[in-house]
């Protein structure tokens, strides 16, 4: 899977805007988690005719190969798009695990995202996978969205109309420009809705997340080019910019949306349907053991069946958020308990399932998995009655781990790994710990399975009789085996076309279950080793699949032969088993021609299929490499983004001529290791133009920054006196606080959930205050005007220091977080003019009882110190504020309250003063359920406008130096403070993604004249 990065939304709102996100001191988040650099990169850069490719050593092999394939897709898609650019980048990583750790794109990656096309520069940033199609594959899907950004660049307002276009449009041309219509992937998804009756429309592409855009905007995009011509692809994208997506297609095709979703869903149907007659529905694909049984979606992935055949162990998302790995009764399906997960255990980062499965050890009480921790790929043995980590794996010069498996004597774990972006086969010595490596070349050498004997492992690999890689042409996955002991490799071929994967020994030893979709459907067959017959062992409707076409789905247990498979069914995947005496298959009777099920609709027009003319081509465009240039990546700064500036006047009247504005400035260099923010804003005078410059650098794992900035800050107000003769004296008064500020800030993440953060500031605070008197008469005519600068009190010079440890295991929804634990514990030293410490414990903890969480908060936040209840130079905290505590906010507060209590003054009002104080505590609950959301969280599926409504109790109270904390006494007794509580009911709305609305309605306890306060803020769930 790769990513589509939608480009400047919002960015430059303000300078802060820039670097949000940003895993830097200077643009730190109060919680969030941390994207870590483990390792530091010696970059290089390989220069082609049209790209800068971006590398390290290590990959120096596979990114000259990359060079020549990225060649060959400029040569492809400028021809499709009719458009060229100068130069663009791309930046390569050698595994996931080091993709993961880019700076370049600033948020998290996981591991389904197998590239980004950044928008910042139109950069690509991508890992390699160790299988040459693949990387060719993820490598013109992103090209794709370069080709996207640079036609809507050229256009007007084209980047503001490229984000406007749905997901489908823009990823689905990616696939299909990429891949083509030849997917059995793909046409596996389109089977599955056809015999469901489930086709989704355009409008339901669109609107509705349960269709998964890459698959079904192919799928259509497909359809546009059989029927078209594949040059009316780019014209619809190219009109689309212009006029939207649903004008674009009526413009170019002559029909509307609604017309040609009735079209493609027939044609779908009519490709379908008939060559489904006499196969197997899912359903009826054996014997049920993990179903799909919540939701459409669901998934049960990777099956390993434990060698006793009573167990397995498969990787699910039962916490919604991440997968996880699970063991149950392979007989009977029941789970018997979870094995392991992030959730639950704080060493890994995230375990890997998408192109991996487990291993057991032959006395089925160990099983080793594929878990990432520290930036890498490591191989753990886990207890599985007592769910305890034995041992740990890290395979030095290995950054990925892919498919495991455990030898027959136990003494041995063979596995697929990634050095330098290249996949082979290595074997790990438990006893010794020592690592062999069995391949070394660039062929793909992937999914290892034992022979019963221990001597000779199978595998699935490129060493087809197609791959030429001068040509950089690839053959579909062949089945081979290697001789543990001299390395010599067979290769199997029972099919001319399609894939063969996942091998799988009988018990006997004589023969090889696999994978292979030779006729669109991706089933299981059998191949006898010594006579090399075939038998068929499936013939499902959709397919035995996981997640990708290469992922495994199959498992036999090594004493009694027993099968468990994976399944796609309702867009999710099931697992289902057969008995040994049911994987016999029948026999393939050779010449009769298979119908290709694995092509999309409705084929090719003759004369225009520029899309399967080109994949057919492997050598028009391919750059020799020989003209390529290397040399040293030195950082160097350019400007990345430029914000919307503002500008007004103002001339004459009492505030006299002005300017009010801002503008804003982004710099980095081409890796974004280093960034500098400048953001100028005017408001007035000279005098009142204020700046800011930051700097950070993400290199290396301790993070840091700086800043200065000058920041003034006016104010004012008008007063009027009678000075008699019908003439009245106007006065004016601009006060200006001036805030001179520079700062160094320093974060160490210790994981991608805990880090440490270090601050050092020095302020100076400077005041002013002018005062405008101007004579008017009543009509409004100046007669005379003054200006008086009067004296100021003197300015105020602190320094502080800030220790900051935070740590955030939590996982959002729509509106909030609703599962895990996240906390800040901070201390922040003042000395100056002004002389307090500043602590701050802030503890929130989510129960998740899907589909409500019970979330509670606790938070202190004090000053203490000399300076500590200074009113003169402090204002003082407010226990009102609503994301604190709701139903006491500030204008909530009337003089009818206040007077009843004091006189009739707000000023000195019981109820409004006990909310003022230099420590505040806060305690509060609420139980979150969501009404409006998605299929898999909410109570209705309600997308476009996500409701959260939670019941909550919110309990504070503030408190001085030289006040008590009772819960006792006269709540108009300021001497004591006493808590304050309110309940009520929330609603919060998640409004477009952009940003969450709270409505409020609480009654506060200790207000008696109050009954009910309504509210309303724009801030997520706490």
């Amino acid at each position: 899977m790769t990513s589509f990065a939608p480009r400047r939304a919002g960015l430059f709102a303000l300078l802060g805007a820039l670097l949000v996100g940003a895993p830097a001191p200077v643009a730190a988040q109060y919680f969030g988690r941390n994207k870590v650099q483990y390792e530091k990169f010696d970059f290089r850069i390989l220069r082609s005719s049209h790209f800068d490719l971006y590398f390290y050593p290590a990959e120096s092999l596979v990114v000259h190969d990359a060079g020549r394939l990225a060649e060959r897709w400029y040569s492809r898609h400028s021809d499709s798009f009719r458009h060229t650019f100068d130069r663009k980048s791309v930046v390569f990583y050698a595994d996931h695990p080091d993709f993961q750790q880019t700076n370049v794109i600033g948020e998290e990656l996981s591991e389904g995202t197998g590239g980004v096309t950044e928008g910042l520069r139109t950069r690509v940033i991508m890992p390699f996978t160790g299988i040459y199609a693949d990387n060719d594959h993820v490598l013109g899907h992103e090209l794709v969205h370069v080709f996207q950004y640079s036609v809507a660049e050229a256009g007007p307002g084209g980047l503001a109309r490229l984000g406007a276009l749905p997901l489908w449009l823009i990823e689905g041309m990616a696939e299909y420009f990429s891949l083509g219509r030849d997917d059995p992937l793909t046409a596996m998804w389109l089977r599955d809705a056809a015999e469901r009756d489930n086709l989704p429309t355009i409008k339901q592409l669109t609107n509705d997340t349960r269709f998964f855009p890459y698959r079904y905007g192919q799928a259509l995009w497909a359809y546009v080019g059989g029927r078209w011509g594949d040059r009316a692809v780019v014209d619809v994208y190219r009109t689309s910019l212009r006029i939207g997506f649903e004008e674009g297609i009526r413009r170019v095709l002559g029909i509307s949306t609604d017309s040609l979703s009735k079209d493609w869903i027939a044609a779908t149907r009519r490709a379908y349907l008939p060559v489904l007659e006499g196969r197997t529905r899912p359903n009826g694909a054996g014997d049920p053991i993990l179903q799909t049984a919540r939701k459409t979606g669901d998934m049960a992935l990777a099956p390993t069946v434990s060698p006793d055949g009573r167990l397995v162990a498969f990787y699910a998302r039962r916490s919604l958020f991440e997968i996880e790995l699970f063991v149950a009764d392979a007989a009977t399906g029941r789970l018997i308990k979870k094995l392991a997960g992030p959730t639950s255990d704080s060493h890994f980062d995230a375990i890997s399932f998408i192109n991996t499965s487990g291993a057991w050890s032959p006395d089925s009480k160990q099983f080793a998995f594929v878990a990432q921790a520290e930036g890498n790929h490591e191989i753990a043995l886990l207890d599985v009655t007592s769910g305890n980590i034995e041992r740990r794996v890290r395979v030095p010069g290995v950054g990925s781990v892919t498919h495991i498996a455990w030898s027959p004597d136990g003494k041995t774990i063979a596995f697929s790994g990634m050095s330098g972006g290249i996949s082979d086969l290595y074997l790990l010595d438990l006893a010794a710990g020592s690592v062999r490596q069995l391949t070394n070349d660039r062929n793909a050498d992937i999914q290892p399975a034992w022979s019963p004997d221990g001597k000779t492992i199978a595998f699935a690999t490129d060493r087809g009789p197609t791959t030429d890689f001068n040509k950089m042409l690839f053959s579909p996955l062949q089945l081979a085996t290697i001789d543990v002991a001299t390395g010599q490799i067979s290769v199997f071929s029972p099919f001319t076309q399609g894939k063969h994967i996942n091998p799988q020994y009988s018990p006997d030893g004589k023969s090889l279950f696999f994978i292979g979709d030779q006729d669109g459907f991706s089933d299981i067959y059998r191949l006898e080793l010594a006579s090399g017959a075939v038998s068929r062992v499936t013939r499902l409707s959709t397919g035995v699949s996981g997640i990708t076409s290469i992922s495994p789905a199959l498992t036999v247990a090594p004493t009694t032969g027993r099968m468990l498979f994976s399944v796609f069914q309702d867009q999710g995947y099931a697992v289902y088993a057969l008995d040994a005496d049911r994987t016999r298959g029948e026999p393939l009777v050779s010449g009769v021609a298979a119908t290709n099920a694995g092509v999309l609709p409705p084929g090719d027009t003759p004369g225009r299929a520029t899309v399967t003319n080109y994949l057919r081509d492997p050598v028009t465009g391919l750059a020799s490499g020989e003209d390529f240039t290397y040399s040293p990546y030195r950082s160097a700064f350019s400007l990345d983004a430029v914000g919307q500036p503002t500008v007004g006047v103002t001339a004459g009247g009492p505030f006299g001529t002005g300017v009010a504005g801002g503008v804003s400035f982004l710099f980095g260099d081409q890796l974004s290791d280093r960034q500098i923010g400048l953001g100028v804003q005017a408001n007035g005078t000279v005098q009142d133009i204020g700046a800011q410059l930051i700097y950070q650098n993400l290199r290396n794992r301790w993070n840091y920054g700086a800043s200065v900035q000058h920041v003034p800050y006016l104010t004012g107000y008008l007063s009027y006196e009678n000075v008699g003769n019908g003439f009245f004296q106007q006065n004016l008064y601009l006060q200006r606080i001036f805030i001179d500020e520079a700062g160094f800030s320093t974060a160490y993440p210790f994981s991608s959930t805990k880090r440490i953060e270090f601050s050092l500031s020095a302020t100076r605070l400077g005041f002013t205050t002018q005062i405008q008197r101007l004579i008017i008469d009543q009509a409004g005519f100046v007669y005379d005007q003054r200006v008086e600068d009067t004296a100021s009190r003197a300015p105020i010079y602190y320094g502080q220091a800030s220790l900051a440890l935070i740590g955030d295991r939590s996982y959002s929804a729509f509106t909030g977080p609703i599962q895990g634990s996240r906390y800040r514990f901070e201390v922040t030293p003042t000395a100056g003019t002004l002389s307090f410490t500043t602590a701050l414990a802030d503890y929130r903890h989510y129960f998740f009882a899907r589909p409500i969480t019970f979330a509670f908060r606790g938070l202190h936040y004090g000053r203490y110190g000399r300076s500590a209840d200074d009113s003169t130079t402090l204002y003082p905290l407010f226990l009102g504020e609503e994301s604190l505590m709701r139903g006491y906010s500030v204008g909530s507060f009337d003089q009818a309250e206040c007077g009843s209590q004091n006189g009739g003054s707000l000023y000195t009002c019981a109820s409004f003063d006990r909310l003022l104080g230099s420590k505040l505590a806060v305690a509060s609950f609420e139980i979150r359920i969501p009404v409006f959301g998605v299929s898999e969280y909410g109570l209705f599926n309600v997308p476009f406008l996500p409701l959260t409504l939670s019941p909550f109790v919110d309990a504070g109270v503030a408190w001085t130096g030289s006040t008590q904390v009772s819960l006792s006494a006269n709540t108009n007794d300021l001497r004591y403070r006493t808590p304050v509580v309110s309940t009520g009911l929330s609603a919060r709305f998640n409004v477009l993604g952009y940003a969450i609305l709270e409505a409020y309605i609480a009654h506060p306890f200790q207000r008696p004249t109050k009954s009910w306060i309504w509210g309303f803020q724009l801030v997520p769930g706490w």
